[in-house]
Order: structure tokens, then sequence, then C-alpha cells
């Protein structure tokens, strides 16, 4: 099993992936190690910001997020050469644009949600955002914080 940065340093190793083509990449490390394809951890490198959806140059890619620590897992280097995609390289300010919609559409569902645990990650992962090079998140803190306040 992949873990959500090994997911990040495959797709950074291209610098952007189409979905199939992550999908394809870690089928072939999966099959490589005499595993099953893994099921659901690109959604969950997505769900953890480890990964960022967008659209670009026509397409959905997936780029390496602000909460990754990308690593390459064991036979990644050959990636390239099975692959045969090429790297692409994506404008900073659409990866920002991607990372702050998907940010503020997350705080919205987790304030509707009242979910407690994801408003303590969201808070946590606004700082990556904006270590990252991100946009200043601090306004959204105090609405996670309401849902956070055990006295709510």
């Amino acid at each position: 099993m992949f873990t959500p940065d090994e997911v990040a340093g495959v797709v950074d190793l291209f610098g952007a992936l189409t979905p199939k083509e992550t999908a394809n990449a870690l089928s072939e490390l999966s099959y490589r190690r005499g595993e099953d394809p893994p099921t659901n951890v690109t959604d969950d490198a997505i769900e953890s910001f480890k990964l960022i959806e967008l659209e670009a140059d026509g397409r959905r890619l997936i780029v390496p997020g602000p909460a990754a620590f990308p690593v390459l897992p064991e036979g990644g280097e050959d990636l390239p050469h099975i692959l045969e995609v090429e790297n692409r390289s994506i404008d900073h300010d659409v990866i920002e644009q991607a990372v702050s919609k998907r940010f503020r559409s997350a705080v919205e569902s987790v304030i509707t949600a009242g979910d407690r645990e994801r408003a303590n990650d969201l808070i946590e992962i606004s700082y990556d955002i904006e270590a990252w090079g991100g946009p200043d998140l601090s306004s959204a803190r105090p609405r996670l914080e309401d849902v956070t306040d055990d006295t709510n």
C-alpha cells in the first residue's frame, strides 16, 4: 500500500498527472511489488491536501499539494520509462487558485456538518497552505475553531 506522500512523490516525478496516469503508475508499482493495485489512495491524498486536482491544458490533472512531503516509492524511478509521460509544469498561480477553492469548499462542508475532527485537520492544513506560499487563510480559522469548540 502507498502512503499519501508516496502518491504525491509519484505525481511530483512528472510535475502533474491525469487521474488515469496516476492509477496506471500506482498499478505498475504494485505489480512490481507483488501487490494488488491500490484503491482510494489517490482520493485519500486529495482529501488530505497531499494532492490537488485542477483543470489545466484542457484536462483534469493532479499535482502535489501544500500538505505533501513527496517521497518516491521504491521502483518509482523507472516510471518515466514505463509510462512514457512527459514532465508537465503547472503555473503556481493556477495551483494556488485550485487549493484556495478546494479549501474554502472543505471549510463550508465542515461547518455545515459540524465535523470537529475534520475542522481540526483543516486548521492544520490552513497553516500548510500558507507556508507553501498560498493565500492567507487566517479568517477561516476562527470559523473552524467554532466547530471544534466543546461548548457548541
